[in-house]
């Protein structure tokens, strides 16, 4: 190997680097979960799906799926009810299909996107992210249904 000048006037005969922080490592690590955010989500029975606000507003909030229906929305009706200018009275829904679940954009202004594209409708999958507006959302399927996956 090459000896290398180092900027204190010595030599060393190896290359020395600094390390580079990048946000992206954090994402790519996934969401970090507090032991009652695993525990609510060990717990969901079959047929259901956990939705953790990981980013924006009421980040850490949690929100159950459970119908066959679920409207989110800036609308005081809306069974999620996301209060951010970044988000339509009428923003999606997710929808219930056996143990799946799936997200619909309703011709929002801002979109729906899922794992960063935006999107019509998507098939959700089990740790994937949902961003409505400024939320940030982590979807957590049941582990039952997981389980009768495989």
């Amino acid at each position: 190997m090459e000896s290398v000048e180092l900027g204190f006037g010595g030599s060393s005969d190896e290359v020395e680097s600094t390390a580079v922080f990048s946000s992206d490592l954090l994402a790519e690590a996934g969401p970090f979960l507090s032991s009652d955010e695993q525990k609510a989500i060990e717990a969901l029975p079959s047929g259901s799906a956990l939705l953790i606000v990981q980013r924006g507003p009421n980040e850490g909030s949690r929100f159950l799926l459970d119908q066959e229906s679920t409207s989110v929305g800036r609308h005081p009706n809306a069974d999620i009810f996301l209060d951010d200018v970044t988000v339509s009275r009428r923003h999606a829904e997710f929808h219930r299909h056996g143990n799946t679940f799936q997200v619909k954009d309703l011709a929002s202004l801002n979109g729906t996107y899922y794992e960063g594209v935006r999107i019509d409708a998507a098939l959700l999958e089990d740790g994937s992210e949902v961003q409505i507006g400024k939320f940030r959302m982590t979807f957590y399927a049941s582990k039952t249904d997981l389980a009768g996956e495989k």
